[in-house]
């Protein structure tokens, strides 16, 4: 694999944080000598006024004091059990300026005092304005003290350095970022006409403003930006003993370079979105809390906030035990930021949640719909009033799946109402996503239906509704074939468009033998849940390589494996 592009200091740069130690040090050492100086052994302090040697005595008493709390401030960062960030759900207008102003405000707002690093969301700032140049993180720029005048980089790049400068915090912003073509020389491809490339790019300051990071988005969705002569691995160490991974809203489909960052032992990413919700297994939070449990990692999920185009979903999430905060804000949308402790990789411990319901409509909410006509699917029998179970293997092809459902009718049913229905269904092939990067799936789940018909299912109903049943057991068993790259993860949904808690359900994953693994997938015990629009696992192959039982008996062997299926 490529090493990592760590925006980690070089022999030639000594980091800020640590010239500040440095000083401290020095500083420290200057003042125990003058004191030794001015002692009997050296000066009488008596050849010296009364009032100058009072004075100089209280001098260097608090200089060893102000220089002492320096130092246990700077240690006290990366001694601490967590670090402190905040996500920030943004609505963007089409002027640069209003942008800029609420990024600005946001991050002096009272709510964000307490954070160590604030994550912005994607497309929320010049999309509609002038791009940027952005300085090379190696080259350890900081526009605001090198280019206040915006004479080299555009304002609002300087503005934001000074803002991160100001609050003495970590800012992760998304822009959009102009190149010189010819600064790549390896990149042969055609250059635009103005000899400038364009990209979808991540840009982090650090405390006192200095570009310390930025990622370039690998796979576009249909933004018309340039990709990368080779895709990018880009990580930043924080002073609170954090290392950050980042990408970019459609890259947590692929395994480069999110997963692929997981796989070399980064714990913590920051990811700006500007996420279009898709019913019923890709929804913001849904696919943002099932990603950061199936690996387990802290994630800081920063979305765009317009719930009548389809964007919101934003949360901190802290692997196996869940979303420390979420939302899907439906109707209008709201520029606020999110804030929770996030403990580090290292001691994890359970923290408080906070959500607030609300139920999800087609008028509150502009959602798109997967393609699941080409599901492999069976109707749930619900009849009001009478409980029901089911038990059923489905398969797509040669790939099958268990499930066994159970549940109990509600008496709040009313006769003139809508209400869902359910289907369990199945899928293995190429997600259905024209002009765009297209990944491998083998999907099993339980997914809602507003009608009879499969091209009923993948939609929220107009009006809101009561639930007609509460499910009392799901589980879906499943063998899936081994690959070279892969993720397993749950996958939930509930008419709020939030996620099931970890504590409700049961996840188990293992491999019996080296061509596949085995995955259960159940409600916990004792568990009941109504307002279901989605119970699946998720099954993310990328790009299908090296998947045991695809291909030929040779290619199989090719892969590692020894007894090849044909």
């Amino acid at each position: 694999m490529r090493p990592l592009n760590r925006t980690s200091p070089d022999r030639n740069y000594i980091s800020h944080d640590f010239q500040q130690i440095r000083l401290t040090h020095l500083l420290l050492g200057i003042a125990i000598k003058l004191k030794s100086l001015v002692s009997p052994s050296h000066l009488p302090i008596s050849i010296l006024p009364k009032n100058m040697a009072k004075n100089y005595w209280f001098f260097l008493q608090c200089l060893t004091i102000w220089l002492m709390l320096g130092l246990s401030q700077q240690a006290s960062f990366s001694r601490k059990e967590y670090y402190t960030a905040g996500v920030v759900e943004f609505r963007p207008s089409n002027l640069l300026s209003d942008n800029l102003d609420g990024y600005v405000k946001i991050i002096h707002s009272k709510n964000a005092s307490s954070t160590d690093i604030i994550v912005f969301p994607e497309s929320t700032l010049n999309d509609m304005g002038p791009t940027t140049f952005v300085p090379n993180p190696e080259d350890r720029i900081n526009p605001c003290l090198s280019d206040p005048n915006g004479s080299h980089f555009e304002h609002y790049l300087v503005t934001l350095s000074c803002a991160a400068r100001n609050a003495s915090k970590y800012i992760v912003i998304n822009l959009t970022e102009k190149q010189k073509c010819q600064d790549v020389h390896e990149d042969t491809r055609p250059c635009a006409v103005d000899g400038l490339n364009v990209f979808n790019s991540n840009v982090v300051f650090d405390r006192q403003g200095v570009v310390v990071s930025r990622y370039r988005k690998v796979h576009l969705y249909g933004e018309p930006k340039n990709s990368t002569y080779l895709p990018e691995l880009s990580t930043f160490e924080t002073d609170f003993g954090v290392t950050f991974g980042h990408f970019i809203c459609f890259d947590i489909l692929f395994y480069t370079p999110a997963h692929q960052l997981v796989d070399q032992g980064v714990t913590d990413f920051v990811y700006p979105a500007m996420w279009f919700s898709q019913l019923p297994f890709l929804t913001a939070v849904q696919i943002q809390s099932g990603w950061s449990y199936a690996n387990d990692v802290n994630l800081l999920a920063a979305g765009a906030s317009d719930p009548t185009v389809g964007n919101s979903g934003s949360g901190i999430y802290q692997g196996r035990s869940g979303a420390l905060r979420s939302v899907m804000r439906q109707g209008s949308g709201e520029r606020a930021i999110y804030v929770a402790r996030v403990p580090k990789y290292k001691g994890k411990r359970r923290m408080k949640r906070n959500l607030n319901r609300q139920v999800a409509t087609s008028s509150s909410f502009n959602i798109k719909r997967d393609y699941l006509e080409n599901f492999t699917s069976e109707e749930l029998q619900i009849e009001a009033g009478k409980n029901g179970n089911l038990s059923k293997i489905l398969c797509h092809g040669g790939f099958c799946c268990h499930f066994d459902v159970a549940w109990r009718s509600l008496e709040n049913a009313a006769g003139n109402s809508s209400y869902y229905s359910y289907r369990v269904g199945i899928f293995d092939g190429w997600r259905n996503q024209k002009r765009l990067d297209v990944n491998y799936i083998r999907n099993c789940g339980l997914f809602t239906c507003s009608g009879d018909s499969i091209d009923d299912c993948g939609q929220l109903l107009p009006d809101l509704q009561k639930p007609v049943v509460t499910f009392t057991h799901l589980e879906i068993r499943v063998t899936y074939p081994h690959s070279r790259e892969f993720l397993f993860f749950p996958d939930t949904l509930l008419d709020n468009l939030l996620p099931l808690e970890t504590k409700q359900f049961e996840w188990a994953q293992q491999q019996p033998s080296e061509e596949s693994h085995q995955v259960r997938f159940a409600l916990g015990e004792s568990q009941e849940v109504s307002h279901l629009l989605t119970f699946a696992i998720y099954g993310n192959y990328y790009y299908n390589d090296c998947t045991f039982g695809v291909g030929t008996a040779e290619e199989q062997l090719a892969c590692g494996y020894k007894n090849p299926k044909i």
